[in-house]
């Protein structure tokens, strides 16, 4: 059950043009409510927003004398726009924590696909796995690039692409991925995180070698407890569910990607 925790603001850093860093004082969301990498937390963003807004949980921390989450967020409207301007010491409501995370071992080799701002949930990953796992890492170019010294300092290979070739391969990232998974027979699972099209391809290509792949799905929230139904989503064997209670994170084979 999500509970309202008021956090304070460690750090805010501002990444690129598009994207900031929060490290939050979290209570213990970590040590007692389980909060992980791959959740989110629901962010109220000043009074004259009724809504919140659902900001993946990046890097979570079991710490003294309180937890330490980390978040990363891009700008996408009159909310994050607001929250951009929060400095160190500022105090944020959060409703947390809220959605299911990836499942994955601690020994596991992993294949980390994320794109544009689906990169940040996967970096908990990356640390849980510390020097066992791999990232293929794309953004539309070169200036919204992300978190990419992050992932270097966790994986023992960290794979770029852009849509327009001014970083790393130009192309999409299931390339890579079908390249590393004809190379690589350790690869326990593929977590994916980024925007539809790009998992509905990586899906395809986990497949195609018989691996097992997770994915966490980017759908429009506003309650994050399953109860408007404006993120609902039809999966493979025909019913509905919500990616806020049910998800974010499903197994690929779960979705109906031809909706």
């Amino acid at each position: 059950m999500p509970i309202e925790q008021i956090c304070t603001i460690v750090s805010a850093e501002k990444l690129n043009e598009f994207a900031w860093s929060f490290t939050l004082e979290a209570g213990d969301l970590v040590k007692r409510e389980g909060l992980r990498a791959g959740q989110f937390l629901h962010v109220k963003c000043g009074a004259e927003h009724l809504l919140r807004r659902p900001i993946s949980v990046c890097l979570a921390q079991a710490d003294e004398p309180v937890d330490l989450v980390r978040i990363v967020f891009e700008v996408r409207g009159e909310g994050t726009a607001w929250l951009s301007r929060r400095k160190a010491g500022d105090r944020l409501s959060v409703l947390a924590p809220l959605g299911n995370g990836f499942e994955c071992g601690e020994k596991d080799r992993l294949l980390l696909v994320g794109g544009g701002i689906g990169v940040p949930p996967l970096l908990g990953q990356a640390a849980y796995t510390w020097g066992r796992s791999v990232a293929v890492l794309g953004f539309r170019c070169a200036e919204r690039a992300m978190l990419v010294e992050d992932f270097r300092e966790k994986c023992t290979q960290v794979v770029l692409c852009s849509d327009d070739g001014s970083l790393g391969h130009h192309g999409f990232v299931d390339e890579q991925v079908r390249r590393i998974l004809a190379k690589d027979q350790t690869v326990a699972s593929v977590l994916a995180c980024g925007p539809k099209p790009m998992l509905r391809a990586v899906a395809a290509a986990a497949a195609e070698y018989g691996v097992r792949c997770q994915v966490s799905l980017e759908e429009r929230m506003a309650c994050g407890i399953g109860a408007c139904l404006g993120c609902a989503i039809r999966m493979a064997d025909g019913t509905m569910k919500h990616v806020c209670k049910d998800g974010p994170v499903f197994e690929a084979e779960e979705v109906d990607w031809n909706v």
